[in-house]
């Protein structure tokens, strides 16, 4: 079942944009090499170890490229793996299995690579009330996967785009003239407009902090590049009028610390832009 962030539309379009980046107007090497009516097999090998993601994908990529492929999933998404697992087999045609494969592996060595990471993080938050959050910092038209992936490896989908939840960072906030003027404006405007949109505040200081607690209207706060110190008396601040979100220079090694604040969501743009991507491999095997 397709993660509540996405919907079939969304996925059935990157798909077919991917397919056709990859094959375009045909794949001249398997039509050129490969019979018409050749059926195989293909095993999806395991080179690496972490997380899997991207089954429930490569199914439906494989089924774009010919409905009549059958996919034996032995690995579901958010599997623990190890080197020389086997995460599925495909069986149909040749030409098809060839055509599909390059955008199956790209999507799941890449969202194995952040499941992998994000589960890793999310361990770190055992026995706190904070959840961790993906961002913004996505590579272009691969977000969906990129996010996907976050859930499958735990953790839990931030705003799909700029569309969807309003989040007025420091340059909002410096373009409107003050964190007040900033929230002011953004609740007029989408009251005049019919949006029913939550609204969400970067905050650099305990001062802008209290500028939001003062001004109201806020959803969430996020609490920027402060240390651990000053987040634990800005959720005593907030005290829960609001939720607290955590973000900035966030690795291994302090996202323990920063959990034990009490702030409720910790977002890590690492996850989609410093992960490593998976060893996954389609290894072809002759059957007809």
């Amino acid at each position: 079942m397709i993660f509540p962030y996405l919907t079939e539309e969304k996925v059935n379009q990157f798909i077919s944009s991917a397919l056709n980046e990859d094959i375009g107007e045909g794949d001249y090497s398997s039509l050129g090499s490969i019979p018409e009516d050749q059926v195989s097999q293909a095993k999806l090998l395991i080179k690496d170890d972490g997380i899997l993601a991207g089954v429930e994908l490569a199914e439906r990529i494989f089924k774009t490229v010919d409905p009549n492929i059958q996919v034996e999933v032995f690995k579901k998404d958010g599997s623990a793996v190890e080197i020389g697992d086997v995460g599925f087999q495909v069986t149909g045609n040749s030409r098809a299995i060839l055509g599909a494969e390059r955008t199956v592996l790209n999507c799941m060595q890449r969202m194995s690579g952040i499941a992998t990471y994000t589960r890793q993080m999310s361990q770190l938050l055992k026995g706190t009330e904070a959840k961790l959050l993906d961002t913004r910092k996505t590579t272009p038209n691969f977000r969906l996967a990129e996010k996907w992936a976050v859930a499958i490896g735990g953790g839990v989908n931030h705003r799909s785009g700029l569309y969807d939840m309003v989040m007025l960072k420091d340059n909002h906030i410096d373009y409107a003239g003050s964190v007040k003027e900033a929230i002011n404006s953004t609740v007029a405007y989408l009251e005049a407009n019919n949006l029913d949109l939550k609204i969400e505040v970067e905050v650099r200081s305990l001062i802008e902090l209290k500028q939001v607690i003062d001004t109201g209207k806020v959803f969430r706060v996020l609490l920027d590049n402060m240390l651990p110190s000053d987040m634990k008396q800005a959720v005593a601040m907030v005290n829960g009028s609001m939720e607290t979100e955590a973000s900035g220079g966030i690795t291994e090694k302090n996202i323990r610390d920063i959990a034990e604040t009490g702030v409720n969501y910790i977002s890590v743009g690492a996850l989609t832009h410093s992960y490593k991507s998976l060893d996954l491999s389609l290894k072809a095997e002759k059957t007809k």
